[in-house]
This record gives C-alpha cells, sequence and structure tokens, in this order.
C-alpha cells in the first residue's frame, strides 16, 4: 500500500493566502525535490524574482506532475477557481489575437502559479503600463554544438566592452544551462520591432569584432562552432526565463545573475534549487541596480540605420511569425534555389 497523502496547506505569502496542495509530490525526481520545495524556493528569492518579472506578462512552463510528466505553456489566465486577487495583463500575440497572461503585483501571484505547477516563469519585456513598448532588452548567448558556457562567458565580456563603450550597463546572468543572457534596462518608448532591429545591431557589432566566437547567422547550417546571438529573443511573444528562476533539467538549476567579475568563474550547474536561495540572503541581487537608469537606445538605431545604408538589413523572423515588411527569404541557404552559387 502507498504512503499517506500529504494534505494541503495554507500558507500566507504577501498579505495572501495561497494554498499548497500535494506538497509532496515530486517535481524534480534525480534530486528528489517536491512541489513543496519549489513553492519555498520561489518564496525565499522572492526579492529577486519580484525585480525579474514584477508587473510583466507572464507565460507559465507548467509541470504538474514533475519534469519527467506533461508540460505546457499557458498564456492565458483560466476565468475560473482562480483567487480574486491575481491580477492579469492582455497582451497581444503576432497573429493579433489577445491573452490574459498573468501579471504578478506580489509575491502571492509568483506561489499560486508555484502551486499550479509552474517551474519556470518566462516574463515578457515589457510592464503592463504599455505592453507594446518594451523596456527590457535582451541578449540570449546561445553556445552552438562544438561551445559551451566558457565560451558564451567570453562573448559576454567582449559585449561588456562595447556596452562600456556606449555608457550603459548589462546585468548578466546564466540561462540555468550553458548560456549567458545580458540585460539592458532601456526607456519604453519603442516597439519591439525597433528594439529588435537595435538587438540586430548590437548583435552584429559584437560579431564584427569576434568572428571567430560570434555569429547572427538565423540558419543553424551557417553558425559554426561559436556563439548564436539570438537576437529574435527580442520578437514579439518570444520570452526567456527570468533571473531566478528555476529551470526544468535533472539538476535543478537556476537562471542566476551574477557579477561581471564572478561570470568567467563560475559553473551554470552550482546556482539550483537549493544553493541560490542561500547565494541571495548572503549576497544579495546582482541585478538589485537594474532599474536604477533605463537607457536610450538610440545609439543602437544609429547603428542599424548604418548597416542598413551597407545593405545589412532585418534578419529572418521566427517561423511562427507572420512575414514582416523588409524580412529577407525564410530559406535555408543550402535550399535557396535563388541564392548565387
Amino acid at each position: 500500500m502507498g504512503g499517506t497523502k500529504a494534505a494541503a496547506e495554507q500558507i500566507e505569502v504577501a498579505g495572501q493566502t495561497v494554498r499548497l496542495s500535494s506538497p509532496d509530490r515530486v517535481i524534480f525526481p534525480e534530486r528528489g525535490f517536491t512541489k513543496a520545495d519549489v513553492f519555498h524556493y520561489y518564496v525565499s528569492v522572492g526579492d529577486g524574482i519580484m525585480r525579474a518579472l514584477g508587473d510583466r506578462p507572464t507565460t507559465l512552463q507548467r509541470f504538474p506532475d514533475g519534469i519527467a510528466g506533461e508540460m505546457f505553456f499557458q498564456k492565458r489566465v483560466p476565468t475560473r477557481g482562480v483567487p480574486p486577487w491575481v491580477r492579469t495583463a492582455e497582451i497581444s500575440f503576432p497573429s493579433g489575437r489577445k491573452a490574459a497572461e498573468l501579471c504578478p503585483a506580489d509575491l502571492a501571484h509568483v506561489a499560486w502559479a508555484a502551486q499550479m505547477g509552474t517551474v519556470v516563469f518566462h516574463p515578457w519585456p515589457v510592464r503592463a503600463a504599455d505592453v507594446d513598448k518594451p523596456d527590457e532588452l535582451r541578449v540570449d548567448l546561445d553556445p552552438q554544438p562544438g561551445t559551451d558556457f566558457a565560451h558564451a562567458a567570453t562573448a559576454a565580456a567582449e559585449l561588456r566592452a562595447i556596452l562600456d563603450e556606449l555608457g550603459v550597463p548589462g546585468w548578466p546572468k546564466t540561462s540555468g544551462g550553458r548560456g549567458v543572457h545580458v540585460y539592458l534596462r532601456i526607456q519604453p518608448r519603442w516597439t519591439f520591432v525597433e528594439v529588435r532591429r537595435a538587438t540586430i545591431a548590437l548583435a552584429r557589432e559584437l560579431a564584427r569584432r569576434r568572428p571567430d566566437l560570434v555569429t547572427t547567422a538565423w540558419w543553424k547550417e551557417e553558425r559554426g562552432e561559436r556563439v548564436f546571438v539570438d537576437y529574435n529573443q527580442m520578437a514579439r511573444d518570444r520570452t526567456i526565463a527570468c533571473a531566478y528562476s528555476l529551470r526544468a533539467n535533472a539538476r535543478a538549476t537556476v537562471s542566476t545573475p551574477v557579477t561581471w567579475d564572478e561570470l568567467a568563474d563560475v559553473d551554470p550547474d552550482d546556482f539550483d534549487l537549493r544553493t541560490v536561495p542561500e547565494r541571495l540572503a548572503q549576497r544579495g541581487d546582482p541585478h538589485a541596480g537594474i532599474d536604477d537608469a533605463p537607457w536610450d537606445i538610440t545609439p543602437l538605431l544609429e547603428w542599424a540605420e548604418r548597416d542598413a545604408a551597407t545593405g545589412e538589413g532585418d534578419l529572418p523572423y521566427p517561423p511562427d511569425h507572420p512575414k514582416m515588411p523588409g524580412e529577407p527569404k525564410r530559406v535555408q541557404p543550402s535550399k535557396d534555389r535563388d541564392r548565387p552559387r
């Protein structure tokens, strides 16, 4: 006979009562971490994760039966069975369809999402006040086969030099896997299209400086053993696991903010559900100042105009995105019959 199922608990979080059912359900089988572990992890990193996703429409990556079971992305908060205090924000997808996504106003929202089986939080780079104007430019440094975290960290250091020249701080974090994310807090004055153009211009400048290390090639066959700057993470409805979000892998790693000085020496596998709360409590949040000085991206848009004048225009959007004005053909180069041989 099986053991007795643990009773549901009622837990106070940010002034709200949040129900935690099936607290002993195993979410990370290899480490033995339970639903209660996930719930209490998120409560323990409250200051950090609210800085990352507070007031942002957020897609939830849910694993109701643990990471070995079914997974789905929830982009719409249900209309029934939701606490009356849960806040949402309406966002528009590239198709024009709309959805009311969770928009965490306080840590109770994060705890409620954890109760619903959420493991990974994917906030949009916008705030509820204007869901069409990003205030966060995200640079995703994605190591390709043959490269690893050390290569991504080296690319991030090269990126830091460019940002220093521009006079804008960058805020690095581990992806929770082999990659590195660098965030820029920007003024919410530009559209997704414009911020994506700015990201492409920044990525191209990085690739020019280290063509041996960095690529902006959308097609995998052209990337080689380099770090890909995934500029399409700034396309509408593309999101990245936020700072202090768990990742759905065997080790229960965390996408963890780091300082520039420690980036080259950290092992991303050291940051997990058990270790990150203590790190945050002892050392504070390396991203604590991220909101202090939103940046004007005009210099990057000027770079984009410069590149366009020399024939370097837009780059392909994701395959599920509508065809965009000025976008090149979405044809794999080796299959493009019109491409010069």
